[in-house]
């Protein structure tokens, strides 16, 4: 019988997040039998996922902070689901900026993610080559625009049978500016005439995922209590339909990561203080899978 197996990001403890020494973690569902799978990752991994035929894992990295903010240095990476034949598919400071999370588009076999200091919404095909910019919300070589919290992508999921790509703009930390948006899933348009904003005036939005059977989106949310520092769903609206959303878990530290596990209706989240959730898809029975594996942010499952 197939078992739910995690897949965690860990950025490593450091004084400096230059040197730090980051890593994939494994485990079964509830915490028990953890591993590294592949260790010495020091370009701060953010976002992760699991090819559908269990082949590949995909991470991304965004790379290293500078004086004025991060650097163009980031670059997505790819193991074999053992953690063997580590290689690199975009190289740092080539084609993406900062990339944070990630997804894949099983149907089309294309990686989408967002680009945070980049300002960027982008795929490619699986081995990294034809890369696109499907949303451009400023000018990667301007320093100003780089800063804007405002333009900044971050969470990132896609809809291939309705056609359409997901995604969060964060906003300024705790200044409840965030939104979600979405588009069609070949681009918002030149001046992003496609793009519909789903939310807006969120706490701080970060990584998505969703339950398309059922018809929601969920997301973490940093920024203040009680409205942050959560994990939501709102049902995904027809386009130009208003639609209100939940709160299902709250009191996270810095949330970042959120996977669903629709097979046995559960999520697993992380947040950046270090701690590993499980709860049921309503919220119901949240518990602490693991207390404090490090510096986490992505996560992925895989049945195996």
């Amino acid at each position: 019988m197939a078992q739910t197996l995690l897949y965690i990001l860990d950025q490593g403890t450091s004084d400096d997040r230059n040197t730090a020494d980051g890593r994939i973690f494994t485990c079964l569902s509830d915490g028990t039998q953890g591993r590294d799978l592949v260790t010495g990752l020091r370009s701060a991994p953010d976002g992760i996922a699991v090819s559908a035929d269990h082949k590949y894992i995909f991470w991304t990295n965004m790379g290293h902070p500078g004086p004025d903010g991060w650097t163009n240095t980031g670059s997505i990476q790819r193991c074999d689901v053992d953690g063997k034949n580590v290689i690199t598919i975009i190289e740092p400071g080539t084609k993406t900026h900062t990339p944070k999370q990630l997804t894949i588009a099983e149907k089309s076999r294309k990686l989408y993610w967002c680009d945070r200091d980049g300002m960027r919404v982008m795929r490619s095909d699986l081995d990294g080559g034809n890369v696109e910019t499907l949303v451009r919300n400023g000018d990667v070589e301007n320093k100003e625009h780089r800063a804007d919290y405002l333009r900044w992508c971050v969470g990132i999921q896609v809809d291939e049978e309705a056609g359409y790509v997901y995604w969060t703009q964060k906003g300024p930390p705790k200044g409840g500016k965030g939104k979600i948006l979405r588009c069609p899933i070949d681009g918002a348009g030149i001046a992003g005439e496609n793009t519909e904003v789903l939310f807006d005036h969120l706490p701080e939005p970060i990584d998505l995922s969703l339950d398309l059977a059922e018809g929601w989106l969920y997301w973490t949310d940093r920024g203040d209590i009680p409205l942050g520092n959560t994990v939501n769903r709102w049902k995904i609206p027809k386009k130009g339909e208003k639609t209100n959303h939940e709160i299902l878990v709250r009191k996270l530290h810095e949330g970042i990561g959120l996977e669903l596990d629709i097979k046995n209706r559960s999520m697993y989240i992380t947040d950046l203080l270090g701690g590993v959730y499980r709860a049921n898809l309503d919220g119901s029975d949240e518990k602490v899978l693991i207390p404090d594996p490090g510096t986490v942010t992505g996560i992925a499952i895989a049945y195996l």
